[in-house]
């Protein structure tokens, strides 16, 4: 990494999931995010504003939120969070998922996606795309319960949409949503 520490405390200039990375990695073996040496990886996200969160599309929005979220990270920007999920609401597609680029849903992205949501999940807004969400996820899996990206049936879509699953309390191996001949 080009680490870019004149620059507001980024790791790089066009990656915000490089903070979004290590801030989820010191908060779970139990370090401050805000106190690295001399550097505040959480406050990039204030100094660098929403353009450099979504450099990456909905990969900088989701990211940012499980990595605000997995710490109960504050910011000086207070709207920081509620532009992520304006971003994220506004980039539903209509059969209710989400895509990392163009309007093909896509379960990882989707599932992602509401992993990143289930903090606000008392709003009404984040509900209901949620409810839709997981009934996109349950259209796109496969007749042998499996999920495929871009075509290819792979084991990373499926994880992603079990671990959506299980942050939402959905049992993806009973729940007839996610059960396709007989199968999840």
């Amino acid at each position: 990494l080009h680490i870019m520490k004149d620059i507001y405390n980024i790791l790089d200039k066009n990656k915000s999931t490089d903070n979004s990375r290590l801030i989820m990695t010191l908060s779970a073996i139990g370090k401050d995010a805000t106190s690295v040496g001399n550097w505040d990886l959480v406050e990039a996200y204030s100094a660098n504003g929403i353009n450099w969160i979504r450099k990456q599309g909905m990969n900088g929005t989701i990211w940012t939120l499980i990595a605000l979220d997995c710490g109960g990270y504050e910011t000086s920007d207070p709207t920081i969070r509620q532009q992520c999920l304006d971003h994220i609401l506004e980039k539903q597609l209509e059969d209710g998922g989400w895509a990392l680029t163009g309007k093909i849903s896509d379960p990882d992205i989707t599932a992602m996606t509401l992993q990143a949501l289930y903090p606000y999940r008392d709003r009404p807004e984040i509900k209901k795309a949620a409810g839709e969400g997981f009934a996109c996820l349950s259209a796109m899996q496969q007749a042998d319960g499996g999920y495929a990206t871009f075509g290819d049936s792979n084991s990373e879509s499926c994880a992603q949409v079990i671990v959506a699953c299980a942050t939402w309390g959905i049992n993806p191996d009973t729940d007839s949503r996610f059960v396709k001949n007989g199968k999840s």
